[in-house]
C-alpha cells in the first residue's frame, strides 16, 4: 500500500519491460474502486480513451517511450472506505507508428441519438 493524504498530488509511472526497444506505452483508461476485486460496482473514472475524466488527472512528459507518467489528486469514496485501488489499461504500440492508437492521444467519442 501507498499512503497519501486527501487532495495530495499522487504521481504514477508505468514501465514496459521488454527486450524490444521499438515499443512505446500509452495510458488509455484508469479507474478507481474501494474494492480491489470489483471494478464495476462502485468506480470512479480518472481517464477514459486517453482523455482525463477527473479535472486533476494529467499526463506528464516521460524520459523514454517505454515509460508513461501520470498523476491526480488523492481522494476517497465518501470517507466510507479506508482504501482506494486503481486499475489502469495501458496500450503497447510500435515506437513512432503514428497511425497506432498510442499516438492518437485523447479520443473522445461523440454519442449519437438513437433515432439518427
Amino acid at each position: 500500500p501507498y499512503y497519501v493524504d486527501m487532495n495530495q498530488n499522487l504521481f504514477l509511472q508505468a514501465s514496459l519491460h521488454s527486450s524490444d526497444k521499438n515499443l512505446t506505452v500509452f495510458v488509455d483508461t484508469c479507474v478507481a474502486s474501494p474494492n480491489s476485486s470489483d471494478f464495476r460496482t462502485l468506480v470512479y473514472e480518472l481517464s477514459k480513451s486517453g482523455c482525463g475524466s477527473d479535472p486533476s488527472y494529467s499526463l506528464f512528459p516521460s524520459p523514454r517511450a517505454d515509460i508513461a507518467r501520470f498523476g491526480f489528486n488523492a481522494f476517497s469514496f465518501a470517507n466510507r472506505f479506508p482504501s482506494v485501488f486503481l486499475r489502469c489499461e495501458l496500450l503497447v504500440c510500435r515506437y513512432r507508428d503514428f497511425a497506432s492508437r498510442c499516438y492518437q492521444g485523447c479520443v473522445s467519442r461523440v454519442k449519437r441519438n438513437a433515432d439518427s
